[in-house]
């Protein structure tokens, strides 16, 4: 008899399993997910089991993604709960059950380091969760993992390779595997466009939310600096940091972006007087979000890669025939203020980075950006490919009250006020752009080869980004930006929905080995 329920149970679980993965499709959303709740089609441990296989099926199994650092062990405990909550009516909000991949420079207090991808910082667990993600478990989110990153964020060598970092290695595009998936939230970007988690949380200085959507064939929203706490993120930034949801459709990432707008006391950003947010930004998801707007079209990126021009235009054209009125512009981004930015970095990251390990307390695995230094030049794998010369760069910049620190901060005020001027004298919605190029063949030795990219405008004046699918390029994606003024968010989400509805742009990666 033992025997006979042993062979009756195995093809049980078997069909099960096949059943589930008919349901659970590759471009499914949280809406999707949530009426199968509902429906009792699957539980949430089910769904939490499904993405854990699958990202053990495809991180370093099958095409080698390597998009994920860590997997949450209590990833099913914390399912389970929510499962028992869900049965007893008690909904926490719109993400309750919905796995979630960190990018893995935020903090999380439980089982899973925040290493920002560096071998120095493999054994740092932070003492308290960031507000981030206090906010998402409140909405009910399981984080699943913390995703592969460019190391520091993209903020230590010259000539480095998006999506590597020391800890963890090379993350590859799911599109071909051996492209780019650009970064610094290459992991976040990868892992939700081939579906190792429904969603994922990305950080941006400049294009680190934006670039890895666009190469990945995702949907990025890189908000207002000040919409979302940056506390408890490690930094470069405090001018220009931000978190930002990334999805496979816009209302995906808008219903998470409800979920984090939370004022946070120990970020001054998101204490401003002038801040504009809601709680939920799906009222703004319309189909007919294109008619009566202005829109600008920043022009300069397409003159960088002529492969653009063809999307674009079809771009443009479908939003003329959705009673938008385009107004062509051109490029205002000075040298001068590309440096001035640069520098900012440079000073706020050397601050900014001590005083995040002074509050670890004694969890500090290091005490300061100098002793970051001495252990990496140190490190045989971390020294391979990369010499680390902007860490060393930071190192030499002091107090934030210095003629050069303020100099660049009054050139950064600047562009802001040109670009306000520039929108309020046209009287435009918004301000369109091709993200970015495909992604490029990845080369560790010789870094990046980003070709056009439209990341800065928004990024250095602190403004919100929504890049979305535009199109392809030899079988490789290409995302559509849409920026424009402080808080501005709602106005974005309007144009970006309408676009996403009517075109329908965004395709399934398929791993393609070259």
């Amino acid at each position: 008899m033992r025997l006979l329920i042993v062979y009756l149970i195995i093809p049980y679980l078997c069909v099960s399993q096949n059943l589930l993965e008919t349901r659970i499709h590759d471009e499914i959303t949280i809406e999707e997910i949530q009426e199968s709740f509902k429906n009792n089609d699957y539980t949430i441990v089910e769904l939490t089991d499904y993405y854990l296989s699958r990202i053990e099926s495809l991180n370093l199994k099958g095409p080698k993604l390597n998009a994920v650092i860590t997997i949450n062990p209590d990833a099913i405990k914390i399912a389970t709960e929510l499962e028992t909550e869900r049965l007893q009516g008690k909904l926490r909000g719109p993400l309750h059950g919905i796995p979630i991949l960190l990018k893995d420079n935020i903090n999380t207090f439980d089982k899973m380091p925040c290493t920002a991808g560096s071998r120095v910082m493999r054994n740092s667990y932070p003492l308290r969760d960031s507000p981030l993600v206090i906010q998402l478990r409140k909405s009910g989110a399981i984080i699943i993992g913390k995703a592969n990153l460019s190391e520091w964020a993209n903020f230590h060598s010259y000539g480095s390779s998006s999506g590597w970092s020391g800890l963890q290695g090379q993350t590859k595009n799911p599109y071909k595997l051996d492209c780019n998936p650009c970064g610094s939230s290459a992991g976040s970007a990868v892992g939700v466009s081939a579906n190792m988690s429904v969603l994922a949380i990305g950080t941006e200085t400049n294009g680190s939310i934006v670039c890895p959507s666009n190469n990945n064939g995702i949907v990025g929203i890189k908000p207002t600096v000040g919409l979302i706490s940056r506390t408890g993120i490690i930094p470069i930034s405090e001018t220009h940091d931000t978190a930002g949801p990334m999805a496979r459709s816009v209302r995906d990432a808008v219903i998470c972006l409800g979920a984090l707008t939370s004022i946070d006391p120990l970020d001054k950003k998101t204490l401003q007087a002038n801040r504009k947010i809601h709680s939920d930004y799906t009222p703004y998801l319309k189909l007919d979000g294109l008619k009566g707007k202005t829109i600008g079209y920043y022009s300069h990126p397409v003159k960088e890669d002529q492969r653009l021009v063809p999307i674009m235009e079809e771009a443009i054209k479908y939003f003329k025939e959705n009673g938008a009125e385009i107004i062509e512009l051109d490029n205002f981004i000075t040298k001068d203020v590309y440096q001035a930015s640069f520098t900012v970095m440079l000073y706020e990251f050397n601050n900014g980075i001590n005083k995040y390990l002074n509050n670890l307390g004694e969890n500090s695995v290091v005490k300061n950006l100098s002793e970051i230094i001495d252990l990496t030049l140190n490190d045989s794998i971390e020294m391979a490919n990369n010499k680390h010369e902007i860490l060393e760069l930071a190192l030499t910049k002091g107090s934030l009250k210095s003629k050069e620190y303020l100099d660049g901060l009054k050139l950064i005020e600047e562009l802001k006020e040109t670009f306000k001027g520039l929108m309020d004298s046209l009287e435009l919605d918004a301000i369109i752009s091709p993200t970015g190029s495909p992604a490029w063949k990845t080369d560790i030795v010789n870094g990046d080869d980003f070709g056009a990219s439209s990341s800065s405008l928004s990024a250095i004046t602190g403004n919100p980004n929504i890049t979305l699918p535009m199109g392809q390029v030899e079988g490789l994606p290409v995302g559509l930006s849409i920026f424009g003024r402080a808080w501005s968010e709602p106005i974005l989400i309007e144009i970006a929905y309408a676009f996403e509805q009517g075109t329908k742009k965004r395709r399934t990666p398929f791993f393609l080995e070259k």
